[in-house]
């Protein structure tokens, strides 16, 4: 059974990775060779180096920021939305994607579990102050603000390594309910994302996976259709939805 096989009854959760932003020219963490001026990414990204060097992480994030402004949705990210129109509180859309292209596309309910790259937070754990948008290039210490509230630096709003993904009971709680999973351009590699299609079918969900390379995580799908996104996925949301029921 594929997308067109859904029944008024599915639910289907979508999770989105790298690849389909990468179809819009966004360059992944392996796609970098998981180098930056010769630092490990795992290096940059993490409390631990925002700490001792909070400058060097947002020269980091402030490139990411700029590379991110020049890029524009691609077909994959406009098919996931006219899903979502499709099938309204029957669909959720989960990305590991840290961009705005979903949201750019049309999609409303956007989970984003790493984070948003045009946004910034306080840096202290026990601030209350919200995430806020934001898309300054920061490049040195003096020009990094601090929180009007606590007066700690302000860092990216971005899930580094070693810290909890956002909106974790809500995603758990959704995959619970699906009974279809389409994962698109997701390696199956960084967890606890890759996880999801394991889960999904312990709750006997049926799960897909659409994308360029076959996931590591392929045993755990029912289908692999190897493709690029933004050519395979409209098709198959266009046979889901014909028959009108697109707004």
């Amino acid at each position: 059974m594929t997308l067109n096989g859904l029944s008024p009854d599915d639910r289907l959760f979508v999770l989105t990775g790298a690849g389909v932003s990468a179809e819009s020219g966004l360059p992944t963490f392996r796609g970098m060779n998981g180098l930056w001026r010769g630092y490990r990414v795992e290096e940059v990204a993490t409390p631990e180096a925002f700490a001792a060097e909070p400058e060097l992480v947002w020269q980091f994030y402030s490139e990411r920021r700029q590379r991110h402004q020049t890029v524009e949705p691609n077909p994959a990210h406009f098919a996931i939305a006219r899903l979502e129109r499709a099938l309204g509180g029957r669909f959720f859309l989960c990305t590991q994607n840290v961009d705005s292209l979903h949201e750019q596309a049309g999609s409303r309910r956007v989970v984003h579990m790493h984070g948003r790259i045009m946004q910034s937070r306080c840096s202290n754990p026990g601030c209350t102050t919200p995430p806020f948008d934001d898309a300054t290039a920061y490049r040195t210490r003096e020009e990094i603000p601090r929180c009007r509230r606590c007066g700690a630096l302000v860092r990216p709003h971005i899930c580094w390594f070693g810290e909890v993904p956002f909106e974790m009971e809500l995603i758990i709680h959704q995959l619970g309910e699906a009974t279809q999973v389409l994962v698109v351009g997701s390696s199956g590699v960084v967890e606890p994302a890759a996880s999801f299609v394991r889960l999904a079918r312990r709750n006997r969900a049926h799960t897909i996976y659409v994308g360029p390379e076959e996931p590591a995580n392929r045993t755990f799908f029912d289908e692999v259709l190897q493709g690029k996104a933004g050519e395979m996925l409209p098709q198959l949301v266009q046979d889901l939805v014909s028959g009108g029921n697109d707004p």
